[in-house]
């Protein structure tokens, strides 16, 4: 899956030591399916060379507006009208104040003012210095910027080449590769709040052991960065998995299905959908041992009793914001076997409108996912793909199904 084939990236560099993290940003433009042309200011050209921009993104580097390369030597026209973006990485505290007032005084700073602006959106993403980040007029600038229709990515936090710490490190490029993806995904969601559990529970024994399960916690996390790309708020209580934090997300970590409930019931209140993707443990230990327990030699086996952990879905299906159609319930059924008919029961009991179902013993821990889409109606199969392209295959038929 290439996120970004057929995108024709316009990729400029201005002044910055940043410039050494646009070369790893152009090769995973290109590695996602975009062409990039690099578009370089005679600053930027003192951090890094054209040789090695041109090497990466296979095009001629650009960087005087007097290039005689173009028959009408009108660089800036063309370039801007070839686009489906321009962005700017690293962009400078001058070069914003500079497209803040309309200069265009070198070849990039004329190509983001001639381009059709409805139809070529501009993305920048500032790399600067701790304190001129804070500046008052860097942040006016941010914010007549952001008035403009310029989308602005965030900076990041940590250690500078001055040798100071603070915000205004450029994001590294993997990082902006997400936000540029982001970027050209439908904003289906745009307003909602969207919650999203995600990954196993784990219930101690004792201090040692517990009672839990296969799931990697990827599909949930899927959900929640393409509900995220959708243009939501995007909530996700996860239980105890290893994966990063979808950008943009805000994550709460659990650990059991107790944990779980009261995360979820506590922020369902802000939610407008809440989708269940979680694992959870259907039991727990009545009688957990605050020791590890030991085996004595005699043969003897610990007798463990159980007791039936909380529903979350059905606890917030039935709450009073679901029954007033304020919140919209989606759940997710992991099955060993009759998927069809196990997923139309769970969803008449937990009284869902939509209930995702999938072959759990087939998808856990992988990276694709085949899903089972069942509602009121009947069932419609979702064949399998990645989990990404599945969960925003979701995200759309959830978008359509509450009437966004």
């Amino acid at each position: 899956m290439n996120d970004l084939a057929g995108k024709h990236i316009v990729l400029g560099l201005t002044g910055g030591i940043a410039c050494y993290k646009a070369a790893e940003l152009c090769r995973a433009l290109i590695k996602e399916g975009a062409t990039v042309q690099v578009i370089m200011t005679e600053a930027a050209a003192q951090f890094i060379t054209p040789v090695t921009m041109q090497a990466l993104s296979n095009r001629p580097v650009y960087g005087s507006q007097w290039d005689a390369r173009e028959p009408n030597n009108m660089a800036h026209i063309n370039l801007s009208r070839e686009a489906d973006a321009i962005l700017i990485a690293p962009c400078s505290a001058d070069f914003m104040a500079k497209l803040l007032h309309g200069r265009a005084d070198d070849l990039l700073s004329l190509t983001c003012l001639a381009r059709p602006i409805d139809k070529v959106p501009l993305l920048i993403a500032p790399a600067m210095n701790r304190e001129m980040w804070a500046h008052p007029a860097t942040q006016r600038n941010l914010a007549q910027l952001r008035a403009d229709g310029t989308t602005v990515f965030d900076v990041g936090t940590g250690d500078q080449a001055c040798g100071e710490t603070g915000d205004g490190r450029m994001l590294e490029a993997e990082e902006l590769l997400e936000d540029v993806i982001a970027f050209f995904q439908p904003k289906v969601l745009r307003g909602q709040h969207v919650l999203v559990t995600a990954g196993p529970t784990y219930e101690a024994i004792d201090p040692v052991r517990g009672i839990t399960n296969l799931s990697s916690g990827k599909m949930g996390f899927a959900i929640a960065r393409a509900a995220r790309e959708a243009g939501a708020e995007v909530t996700l209580v996860a239980g105890p998995v290893h994966l990063p934090t979808p950008r943009g997300v805000t994550r709460l970590n659990v650990v059991s299905a107790q944990n779980m409930l009261e995360a979820t019931v506590e922020r369902a209140q802000e939610a407008t959908i809440f989708v269940a993707t979680s694992a959870v443990a259907d039991w727990r230990s009545a009688n957990a041992s605050d020791q590890k327990i030991k085996k004595d030699g005699s043969g003897t086996t610990p007798t463990l009793q159980f007791v039936e952990n909380p529903d979350i879905l059905a606890t917030l299906a039935q709450s009073p914001r679901a029954v007033s159609g304020d919140l919209f319930c989606v759940g997710f059924a992991a099955e060993s076997h009759d998927l069809l008919a196990n997923a139309t029961a769970k969803r008449a009991r937990k009284g869902v409108p939509l209930l995702v179902g999938n072959i759990g013993p087939a998808t856990f821990g992988q990276d694709d996912n085949a899903l089972l889409l069942v509602d009121a109606h009947g069932a419609r199969e979702l064949p399998r793909n990645s989990k990404l392209a599945l969960a925003r295959q979701l995200v759309a038929e959830i978008a359509t199904r509450k009437k966004i």
